[in-house]
């Protein structure tokens, strides 16, 4: 497929990520110790190998990539989404390091899609070709979904915080925003 050099150069930079984050799901994969981590992490990984595996056809192939990649539906499973069941677990960095924590595990994943998707949505609003636009949309709603996966076992498990906002807060800044009439026809 013949790309735009800002394209190229940004699936280089996109396809080595994806080196990154599937060479570290393997060795994640080997390491986690809770069922729930281990299959969430088992579960995402075909997806970014096929993710990676359509960047190389973008790269490499004049036809592009010879596939769509799936976007997986959001699964909630927390019972509130303001307030976590579990209080916070504190943290701090270790500085010798031969196993990863199921925790410490679940962070780098998280960060890891959180960098990704922030990546794909900003290639995505460069792309001239609207077939590689397309695929990097997907590829951010990809990871915000598989992001929101280890999420939620982080907040379940109080890796995470997560807590509503004061009523106050809400209170004022509803009060500062009035909403604006539509145009008659703007639909």
């Amino acid at each position: 497929m013949q790309l735009a050099a800002h394209e190229a150069c940004d699936l280089n930079e996109l396809t080595l990520s994806c080196v990154n984050s599937i060479t570290n799901m393997a060795c994640f994969m080997n390491q986690a110790q809770d069922p729930q981590l281990k299959a969430i992490l088992e579960k995402h990984f075909p997806l970014h190998i096929q993710d990676y595996n359509m960047k190389v056809e973008y790269l490499s192939k004049a036809e592009g990539a010879t596939s769509k990649l799936p976007i997986p539906d959001l699964q909630p499973v927390l019972q509130s989404y303001t307030e976590s069941t579990v209080a916070p677990v504190p943290v701090m960095p270790r500085t010798d390091v031969q196993q990863f924590t199921d925790r410490e595990i679940a962070t780098a994943y998280l960060l890891t899609l959180k960098r990704a998707g922030r990546e794909y949505a900003w290639a995505a609003m460069e792309m001239s070709h609207p077939e590689i636009r397309s695929f990097l949309e997907h590829a951010f709603c990809m990871s915000s979904h598989h992001a929101y996966d280890v999420w939620q076992w982080m907040v379940n498990k109080g890796y995470y915080p997560l807590e509503s906002t004061p009523m106050s807060t809400m209170t004022t800044l509803g009060t500062m925003y009035q909403l604006v009439h539509e145009p008659v026809g703007a639909h």
